[in-house]
């Protein structure tokens, strides 16, 4: 009788799987995950120190008014070029009860005819505090390369009666809550005017005014 095969078959050892469980992924994910939780809770944080700040303090932005307006140079130079040289006076009102504001140094003030920049200058450093009101006098100059044609246009603008012309700020600012001084941010201030003649010999008068305020991070 013929001999039976299979009982000459050796059983086959048992394949091991070279595949390893992604351990450094699992990781990776894990570290991931971490550091969202934390985002989240500093988030969280942040937002409860916000709404209490604003709930106990009620921080309100300043109020800024220009109230005068002088020409003291305005003249072509025989490079034709246009040379100004202007005095503003800015008032800001603090209308917080609580909350100073620290007006730091590198404030810069500038006044421009359309997209032209007439003048520049640097606001002054000070200290305003609680529900106080600041008159401030700013000198600002600067010189146009295209005198000739700004000027022509601003004396065609004039014979209307009204020109009309932009004061710009970007003051850096910090907060003082009773003794404590809190981190610097931006105020951008944006102020329209409009004037009646840009004379350097004739009083200025400010037809209208109104000025707008954004807080920058």
């Amino acid at each position: 009788m013929p001999r039976n095969q299979s009982a000459f078959q050796r059983p086959l050892p048992p394949v091991l799987s070279l595949a390893t469980p992604p351990k450094r992924r699992s990781c990776c994910c894990r570290v991931i995950c971490c550091i969202f939780s934390l985002l989240l809770v500093l988030l969280l944080v942040v937002g409860i120190f916000a709404l209490v700040f604003y709930l106990v303090f009620h921080p309100k932005v300043p109020d800024y008014s220009i109230d005068r307006l002088r020409i003291t140079d305005f003249r072509l130079n025989l490079d034709l070029s246009l040379y100004a040289r202007f005095n503003v006076r800015v008032t800001a009102k603090n209308p917080n009860k609580k909350i100073g504001i620290y007006y730091e140094k590198g404030g810069k003030m500038s006044v421009w005819y359309k997209d032209t920049n007439l003048c520049q200058g640097h606001f002054p450093a000070f200290y305003q505090g609680p529900l106080n009101t600041t008159a401030t006098d700013v000198t600002l100059s600067g010189q146009n390369q295209y005198g000739n044609t700004l000027m022509q246009a601003l004396q065609q603008q004039q014979q209307t009666g009204n020109i009309p012309l932009d004061l710009k700020v970007d003051q850096p600012v910090s907060i003082r809550v009773q003794s404590m001084k809190l981190g610097k941010v931006r105020f951008l201030v944006d102020c329209k005017l409009t004037v009646d003649n840009l004379s350097s010999t004739n009083l200025i008068s400010i037809k209208a005014s109104s000025c707008r305020i954004r807080v920058k991070l």
